[in-house]
């Protein structure tokens, strides 16, 4: 986290990102309001307010705005602070919630103690513009899926099914089963899932490029069978400097993999997960840890640690043992990038039969 002291600005910005206009507010070091308003949330109009004026600290919410506008503020000499939304509670919770409002809190907690904000780091224009590639690709695989299941929904209704096949030949194996009276409707379908398929595909061939070229160090995570380029990729651009993290524990409580706390006295309840941080990631690690659990996943000690959980048994036993093998991972993976070791399946194993 970088480190802010109030000393060193004679003002404070609370600044209520919008997408038409935003909300402002300046205090001086005495905590008045020196000046409040509105401003357009566009670079032009940002620079012009906050252009040519001494450098102060600007704190701002993270949101759909914040990449761009805080590295445009830094750009024209500020100290912006990022407030994680998550641990906003104070402006959640006011029954009197607004723009301004938000403003003036952003701006007052700032001005006494930042950390109190929880003040996260955008990443780089560049490592954005990169994920914005793999979230694309997500959202096409998403598309599909939904055609392919409305499709299979359309035939059951006749009383017919659709063969399994993966989902590359979906649309040529389903042609063939397709009943007559709905060959009008469910052909163009098939002809934007074939479409959508080719697509995908090329956006995995760039993601290969930009693991190669670009961002060689994912080579080293994808040792792990069931680490595939999209999850390597999309923990790097995540991640973006694994030094950031001073242990590799801290990085399954970065991605939301931990359980939650509520203790009180001798009451410490089982919670779920946090589900904080990038939602995306998340979803990749558990997929990884379903293959790792799956079939076709090796021997190895993550699978020998979620089995373990999921012969405890219950309804719910198999859901940990994933959430749990989905955090173990991402620490792995983080270990993984920092040293550059060679991925050893059963380190931990190997090395208790040796000290035995």
């Amino acid at each position: 986290m970088k480190k802010y002291h109030k000393q060193e600005h004679d003002f404070t910005v609370g600044l209520d990102l919008s997408d038409k206009k935003s909300y402002y507010v300046i205090l001086d070091r005495d905590g008045e309001v020196v000046e409040e308003g509105k401003v357009a949330t566009t670079t032009r109009a940002l620079q012009r307010k906050f252009g040519n004026v001494e450098p102060m600290l600007i704190a701002l919410e993270a949101g759909t705005h914040s990449g761009w506008v805080s590295r445009l503020l830094e750009s024209l000499g500020h100290a912006v602070l990022i407030a994680n939304p998550r641990r906003l509670r104070m402006i959640y919770e006011n029954k009197n919630k607004g723009d301004r409002v938000d403003a003036h809190y952003l701006a007052r907690v700032a001005r006494v103690d930042p950390r109190l904000l929880h003040p996260i780091e955008h990443r780089t224009e560049e490592a954005q513009q990169d994920l914005m590639k793999l979230r694309a690709r997500h959202q096409l695989v998403g598309v599909r899926t939904q055609l392919i299941n409305s499709v299979r929904s359309m035939v059951k209704v006749l009383g017919e099914r659709l063969p399994q096949c993966s989902t590359e030949s979906f649309p040529r194996k389903a042609a063939k089963h397709v009943p007559e009276s709905l060959r009008a409707t469910v052909m163009p379908l098939l002809a934007t899932i074939n479409d959508l398929t080719e697509r995908i595909a090329s956006f995995d061939r760039e993601v290969e490029q930009l693991c190669r070229q670009k961002y060689p160090e994912t080579q080293v995570l994808r040792q792990i069978k069931g680490v595939g380029p999209v999850t390597a990729l999309a923990f790097v651009l995540t991640l973006e400097n694994p030094e950031r993290f001073r242990k590799s524990r801290s990085v399954g409580a970065y991605l939301g993999l931990i359980p939650k706390r509520d203790q009180s006295g001798d009451r410490n309840p089982q919670l779920r997960i946090t589900k904080q941080g990038d939602t995306y990631m998340r979803q990749l690690l558990v997929s990884s840890a379903h293959y790792i659990l799956g079939h076709h996943g090796q021997d190895s000690n993550l699978r020998r640690h979620g089995e373990k959980i999921a012969a405890r048994g219950g309804k719910i036993a198999k859901k940990k043992a994933v959430v749990a093998v989905a955090r173990k991972l991402s620490v792995l993976m983080h270990r993984l990038w920092l040293t550059g070791e060679v991925y050893e399946p059963l380190y931990n194993t190997n090395q208790r039969e040796q000290v035995a």
